[in-house]
């Protein structure tokens, strides 16, 4: 079944020097474009992580640092990649956990706006998941009955994903062919910040997903407890995630 848009969106992978979104960096993205009129653009590009990449990260996507060392920065690509994505939503696989907020962090430490609010994304992982219990690679051996070649390479596995996500909407008559619904249905959580460290509950109200604060307001206790705020700026949170209390908190302040 071919995906119904409204807009275009972008399926994307990552290659990186690790999994921690704060302090790891991205060595490689794969982007599948699709627009509504079904035209498809793919782009992929390797890209410097101005840092090491340790040895057990090479072995899983198989790019060293020789790979890289001539590649541009995130920095100098990132006014045109922002540019491509523009006005698109977002879908990949394990996206909402990783790839989306690893980008987004990447984003912000170069100083370019990398808007959310107005994208839709889409985790074909998660909706995998919660139908079938499985990975990429079984993913594609079952919905596409073909063998994933080249598993961690991220065009293989953006390409796989989209094709995956196609057959599922094939597949399962609940799945509407909508992007909104399908990224409410693939979201495990109404996470404000990325990473999950606030969420939104029941009652569409900021709440810590951690720590001694769990469950609680973030604006309450920010009043009661301002120090709380500064030890998450002065932390090692994600820059996304300082940038969500920062807005809480101003906020909360300019509210008479």
């Amino acid at each position: 079944m071919q995906l119904s848009l409204k807009k275009p969106i972008v399926f994307f992978d990552l290659e990186t020097t690790g999994v921690d979104v704060s302090k790891d960096r991205i060595v490689e993205i794969s982007i599948l474009k699709l627009h509504p009129n079904g035209e498809k653009e793919i782009k992929t590009r390797r890209v410097n992580p101005e840092m090491p990449i340790p040895k057990q990260s090479s072995e899983v996507h198989g790019i060293y640092d020789e790979d890289v060392k001539d590649e541009p920065s995130f920095r100098a690509l990132a006014k045109s990649l922002a540019q491509f994505i523009d006005n698109s939503d977002l879908a990949g696989y394990n996206s909402n956990k990783f790839d989306v907020p690893l980008l987004a962090e990447e984003f912000l430490r170069v100083g370019v706006e990398f808007d959310l609010e107005n994208r839709k994304c889409v985790d074909v992982q998660n909706i995998f998941h919660k139908m079938e219990q499985r990975t990429l690679v079984a993913a594609y051996k079952f919905y596409c009955e073909k063998d994933l070649v080249d598993a961690h390479s991220a065009e293989a596995d953006i390409t796989a994903t989209y094709e995956v996500l196609e057959a599922q909407l094939d597949r399962y008559e609940e799945l509407e062919n909508d992007v909104d619904f399908l990224a409410e249905f693939s979201e495990r959580q109404r996470n404000v910040d990325l990473v999950g460290r606030i969420v939104y509950n029941e009652d569409d109200v900021e709440v810590f997903n951690f720590g001694k604060h769990k469950g609680k307001s973030v604006a309450e206790v920010f009043k009661k407890q301002p120090s709380y705020y500064s030890w998450m700026m002065d932390g090692d949170f994600p820059q996304y995630t300082k940038k969500v209390l920062t807005a809480i908190k101003l906020r909360d302040f300019n509210t008479p």
